[in-house]
């Protein structure tokens, strides 16, 4: 698993996995947009300009209004604030990975195309562990509402709203039983219920 998070998050080495956690044993680091808490880091080809600035893209709504809105994600971005969130570096370089298939690195988890989040998000789907790496497409703690539950991200850090809605569908489709989200904690009743429940969450 490629380790990201913030630039002081704890490394996910320096503590014990819980045994029943999938873990890949090798880097990944191609791909989408950054999984936080799942220390995953991706980029397809449609994203490829956010290796160099991981915070360039699209979102729907002004950042700025979201703590007087939701003042209960003020703590939540605070810490990510301590974490290093606005001094997260982009890397020179990237290699594309396919929309489709299984990557060719050890756990060989499977790509489920996302969009919506940004243009070019992914999932990550490792069949033989029932587990699914959803990142940001679908979460369990928004940090821009400080919302608890499967949903997916707030406008403040969304590109479309609508198509991370219809997403949500690649997800369900994968039948996962362990969910490991972006933000929040992870799930082991099921990305099915997830997404019924983030569907019912609707944008926000």
């Amino acid at each position: 698993m490629t380790t990201t998070g913030h630039p002081t998050s704890p490394s996910p080495r320096s503590r014990p996995a819980p045994r029943s956690r999938p873990r890949l044993t090798r880097n990944v680091a191609p791909g989408v947009h950054r999984l936080e808490h799942a220390h995953v880091n991706l980029y397809l080809i449609d994203d490829r300009r956010l290796a160099a600035h991981p915070y360039r893209y699209r979102h729907e709504r002004s950042r700025l209004l979201y703590p007087v809105a939701h003042p209960r994600c003020v703590p939540v971005i605070g810490a990510m604030t301590r974490a290093g969130a606005l001094r997260v570096k982009g890397v020179p370089f990237t290699e594309t990975v396919p929309e489709s298939g299984t990557l060719d690195v050890p756990g060989r988890p499977q790509v489920v195309r996302t969009p919506g989040h940004t243009d070019g998000h992914i999932g990550l789907h490792l069949p033989e562990r029932d587990a699914l790496l959803t990142g940001d497409a679908l979460v369990t703690l928004d940090p821009y509402t400080g919302l608890v539950g499967p949903q997916i991200v707030a406008g403040a850090a969304t590109s479309d709203s609508s198509t991370a809605l219809r997403s949500l569908d690649a997800l369900a489709a994968t039948g996962a039983r362990i969910v490991l989200p972006g933000h929040g904690e992870p799930l082991r009743t099921g990305i099915r219920a997830a997404v019924e429940a983030a569907r019912a969450a609707g944008a926000h």
